[in-house]
């Protein structure tokens, strides 16, 4: 490996978790990857990938960011890995309205940051930590942040405001912002490339379908409208949070059910979702494998209620498009759940949506390719790669 400067590495921490990568945005080469997960309990470990070597920890606890990030760098230290690295790229979740591009962090980007963990309680501060412990360990480079929320800032006035006074707004920002912004952007650029059209004239409704969800509407390359709102509970259902729900129950949950703030904010983001409804798991594959093989009720339920979740939102996403080019699912379920797609893509047949079921079954596990029957708009499967989007609007903002 060449000594020369030109990797970027890319941090993304997580609310429980932080996943990174050393990349080259130029050749999409990754020599070194890992994650550190169940961080800040007794399963906390961490595992690094290194030229197709695998090397993992189990860490005794209080292991957390800090301390995952220390493991890290020693290794990085270790193997010699500090000197090609360029920059550090770091995910964001929420900007607010204060940022909508790539920005180089200093101290007054970290005041802001901070202001905005109220918008993001779960992410933001997680991602903080992970920014403060790289500005420590790599004090000579330069730190740049790379926001969920900016994609989305191309939306309409008419998408972003919510039915309240105006005041909550124009004086607290309250207003729906959107996230996977990354992902998003990625794929639609992808779905361009493999359609032959540019992405000035293309029209496509995005799925990034993992623990979290989130449907997006992409007009000519920007977003006009996501189903994640003003925090990244709000849209379909998901692994452990709601989604949309009547607000109501959350006065009904305080006043009659005595729960607290906290309680409801913990039912809402970690109880609901396919885990609530199931009472099993927030794991597609558990579920898949009781609903199909066990017949359990409950985790065919759990599915049948994401599934229409999730093509509810992408025949609402049509209201802010033209046309239809394509479909398209990605995420950990989008990219190998054969079974939600099937499921999501026969409530729509209004669009003229239908698969191809063959080519629906053999794209998992990093295939991409058009699922579509012969007769339909196209439906795409396209593995996305948020943190190469990262990196090289990271390399792009030091280049200037």
């Amino acid at each position: 490996m060449t000594t020369q400067p030109k990797f970027i590495l890319v941090i993304n921490c997580g609310s429980s978790s932080l996943k990174f990568a050393l990349i080259d945005p130029a050749s999409k080469q990754q020599p070194l990857t890992g994650i550190a997960q169940c961080l800040n309990s007794d399963e906390a470990n961490i595992v690094i990938k290194h030229n197709g070597e695998k090397h993992q920890d189990t860490l005794d606890a209080p292991f957390g960011h800090k301390e995952a990030l220390a493991n890290l760098i020693n290794y990085l230290t270790q193997a010699q890995l500090i000197d090609v690295i360029a920059a550090i790229g770091h995910r964001v979740v929420h900007a607010g309205e204060c940022y909508q591009l790539p920005t180089l962090i200093d101290n007054k980007v970290m005041a802001i940051l901070e202001e905005l963990c109220t918008l993001a309680p779960l992410h933001n501060p997680a991602n903080i930590i992970g920014i403060e412990a790289a500005r420590v360990a790599f004090e000579a480079l330069p730190q740049v942040a790379v926001f969920d929320t900016a994609f989305h800032q191309t939306m309409p006035e008419k998408a972003y405001t919510y039915a309240l006074p105006r005041n909550l707004y124009s004086e607290h920002g309250v207003r729906k912002y959107g996230f996977h912004g990354t992902s998003h952007y990625y794929v639609s650029r992808q779905a361009a490339d493999y359609l032959n059209k540019n992405i000035d004239d293309t029209s496509v409704i995005t799925a990034h379908l993992g623990n979290g969800c989130s449907i997006t509407a992409i007009e000519n390359g920007e977003s006009r409208d996501t189903s994640m709102g003003f925090t990244p509970l709000a849209g379909v259902a998901m692994g452990t949070r709601c989604g949309d729900i009547d607000p109501g129950i959350i006065f009904h949950l305080l006043k009659n059910l005595n729960y607290s703030t906290e309680a409801v904010d913990k039912l809402l983001n970690k109880e609901s979702g396919l885990l609530g409804i199931s009472e099993i798991s927030n794991d597609c594959r558990t579920l898949e494998e009781q609903a199909l093989e066990q017949n359990n009720p409950q985790a065919k339920l759990a599915l049948d209620v994401f599934c229409f979740s999730i093509a509810k939102a992408i025949a609402a996403m049509t209201t802010s498009l033209s046309k239809l080019d394509a479909v398209i699912f990605t995420g950990g379920i989008g990219e190998n759940s054969s079974y939600v797609r099937e499921e999501v893509i026969k409530q729509l047949s209004l669009l003229q949506l239908s698969l191809d079921d063959a080519a629906n079954e053999k794209t998992i596990r990093g295939q991409a390719g058009n699922i579509a029957s012969d007769n339909s708009p196209a439906v795409l499967v396209i593995p996305t790669d948020e943190e190469w989007v990262i990196a090289s609007q990271t390399l792009a903002l030091i280049k200037g």
